[in-house]
């Protein structure tokens, strides 16, 4: 009889007792139709932490996963993870493939690779630990393991030469989460457990959904465990609010109340020296506010001057990184930063123009909970004004724009670092008159079908922006071109005669009012005794700015929060003169819808020899409840109705 070795042996009973530990999971995958279909069933999905007193965590991720087609194998054969080498350390420590012919097989962590992350803009340092699995067959398990030391980073402090310092989370001691507990993939159990010392207080809640959770005490220690069973993909709607507002997740934290962290920010930078006056910049400050006597037109100008003389770039600076802010030389010198540097370059100024100015931190794209875990992306400024309240600035997102906080950014939340402390703000609703586009046409209709004319856009606010954009992004030797191409979306044989704008680089000034004279052959489709057309303002002028045309209104209903770019405002009107002896075939139209959030009117008729074409749609928010859906939806379809008007014309 054939020996068997021992290695064997364990091997075996490595394999068997895996093939145990799984058996019910993929039962319970079995019996679910809902996995059939999944490429890959995950049969446990489990991250353990321990948290030590200085706030550090070790994290223990074990996933589990039956690989059940062919695009499963595909899209698994790499298993890859994302750190932060700057407050974080990751690897695989083990990596085991149960195949489905009974095989096992190890893969050696120290094959793992080590590569920089994708990146754009930010550069970090962000890496990727990669293992490669090799070949998989539908059935196989994949079994893996990831340590995981230190704690999430929030892009907003120093970088300790100490290796184990890096993973202490800048405020010492605190340790916060924010567990995502929606999935990829059919999942028969989803587990988080966090275990902490005994004298540390730790609060969560469980958002937009539920789980099963326990507190007990294990060797002296807390010990938090939430679990789901059978979590199946979140179903995304479009143009649905971020994933982390609508979708379950998990949010933990020691921190008792969010005006601790207002306070604690406020020190970390004032402790670092982050706005301490220089002679350089406070020369400039003078010399951009000589004459000056108003409060809001200093600010102004000082907020758009470092929106639009500091660049967007970032790059590893040393110390000074995270959540404290680089200093008035480095940022007024260096010209170049992300958004914590044009924050601190703008207090700055505003302090050595006699404002008291400060820091804050907020979240884009998504909402901040009341439990104050760190969930920042975003760094802005603050500052006060003389009845004592608090204004906020944000010079990363207004280069060249007449606001001082874009409205791409209204209904957010902002938690500001300050001498009292803080609770969360939330940024107002912008009224969508603050943000209007409207356009006034004036054409001829010749009988060969060539249309002729002038007309004028008029804009504000974020419109204004998008509109004003030729004049002050890119070479001017491109202006022409760039006006020209929103004829040339209506019609190939489009031709920009010529364009007038006042001081269009001067955006501080008044909003943008530009003109523009065309000529387009063929416009009307013409027939014998007949034309066809719709007015050329509805035919798709300045479309890019009508971010609500591109939300997909063909759901009745919805069961999310949904948004649009910014509230708006957009009218259009024209006079069209039409051929002598034609007639609208149709009979007028109108729409109309009125709402509390959008609202859309419309009329299309002739008056005389010609064609009088208006309408309007006001949206009211950027963000949008799912119970607005149908207000919503109705001004957008209402408008689009409008514009698509084709127009049958006959001469009597």
């Amino acid at each position: 009889m054939k020996k068997i070795s021992l290695f064997v042996l364990a091997l075996l009973a490595t394999l068997a007792g895996a093939a145990q530990s799984w058996t019910a999971a993929v039962e319970k995958a079995d019996a679910d139709k809902n996995f059939s279909s999944a490429a890959v069933a995950v049969l446990l999905d489990s991250t353990g932490v321990s948290v030590t007193d200085n706030g550090s965590g070790s994290f223990t991720i074990h996933k589990v996963m039956r690989i059940q087609n062919e695009r499963g194998a595909l899209s698994h054969r790499v298993l890859v993870y994302d750190y932060d080498p700057l407050t974080a350390s990751a690897r695989f420590d083990n990596v085991t493939i149960y195949g489905s012919d009974g095989s096992v097989r190890q893969i050696d962590p120290s094959t793992t690779c080590d590569y920089a992350a994708p990146a754009r803009a930010i550069y970090w340092g962000a890496r990727q630990i990669m293992i490669e699995l090799g070949a998989l067959q539908p059935g196989d398990i994949v079994d893996y393991t990831i340590a995981k030391k230190g704690f999430t980073y929030a892009l907003l402090a120093d970088i300790p030469s100490d290796d184990d310092e890096r993973f202490v989370p800048p405020m010492r001691g605190e340790f916060y989460d924010i567990v995502p507990f929606w999935v990829d993939y059919p999942t028969v159990k989803k587990v988080y457990s966090v275990s902490v010392p005994d004298n540390k207080p730790v609060q969560y809640e469980f958002y937009q959904g539920e789980c099963r959770s326990s507190i007990r005490k294990v060797d002296g220690r807390k010990l938090l465990t939430f679990s789901v069973s059978m979590a199946m993909p979140f179903k995304s709607e479009k143009n649905m609010v971020a994933l982390y507002d609508v979708a379950p997740k998990l949010m933990l934290s020691s921190t008792d109340k969010w005006q601790d962290k207002s306070l604690w920010f406020y020190n970390v930078n004032e402790d670092y020296g982050s706005f301490e006056p220089l002679p350089e910049a406070q020369k400039k400050v003078d010399a951009l506010l000589k004459g000056v006597k108003d409060d809001m037109q200093k600010i102004s100008i000082l907020t758009h001057w470092v929106a639009d003389n500091m660049r967007y770039s970032g790059i590893p600076m040393g110390k000074g990184e995270g959540y404290t802010l680089h200093n008035t030389k480095m940022n007024f010198t260096d010209r170049c930063g992300v958004c914590k540097d044009k924050a601190a370059l703008l207090i700055s100024m505003l302090r050595m123009a006699g404002f008291e100015a400060y820091p804050a931190m907020t979240m884009a794209g998504s909402r901040i909970e009341t439990i104050p875990a760190d969930h920042f992306n975003h760094c802005v400024t603050v500052v006060k004004l003389k009845d004592g309240t608090y204004m906020p600035l944000d010079p990363t997102w207004v280069p060249f724009k007449r606001e001082l906080w874009s409205s791409a950014e209204q209904q957010q939340n902002y938690l500001p670092g300050i001498p009292e402390g803080s609770d969360l703000c939330l940024t107002p609703v912008s009224d969508p008159m603050n943000h209007y586009l409207k356009i006034s046409a004036e054409s001829k209709l010749s009988a060969d079908g060539t249309l002729t004319g002038s007309f004028v856009v008029r804009a504000e606010g974020q419109s204004d922006g998008s509109v004003r954009a030729p004049f002050l992004q890119g070479y001017a030797d491109r202006i022409y071109r760039s006006l020209e191409s929103q004829l040339l979306a209506v019609s190939p044989l489009a031709t920009l005669e010529s364009y007038s704008c006042k001081e269009p680089k001067n955006y501080q000034k008044a909003p943008i009012e530009l003109k523009m004279t065309f000529t387009i052959p063929q416009y009307a489709t013409v027939g014998d005794g007949v034309m066809m057309c719709k007015p050329l303002v509805f035919s798709g002028l300045y479309s890019g700015v009508c971010s609500f045309l591109r939300v997909d209104t063909k759901a009745e209903e919805r069961k999310h929060a949904f948004k649009d770019a910014c509230s708006r405002y957009v009218e259009l009107k024209e006079a069209m003169t039409l051929p002598k002896g034609y007639k609208m075939l149709q009979q007028p139209k109108s729409v109309s819808v009125e709402g509390n959030v959008a609202k859309a009117a419309g009329t299309l008729e002739q008056k005389g020899n010609k064609l009088c074409a208006e309408q309007y749609i006001s949206l009211g928010k950027r963000v949008y409840e799912a119970a607005e859906w149908g207000e919503f939806r109705a001004a957008v379809n209402a408008f689009k109705e409008m514009t698509n008007s084709m127009l049958v014309l006959e001469k009597k």
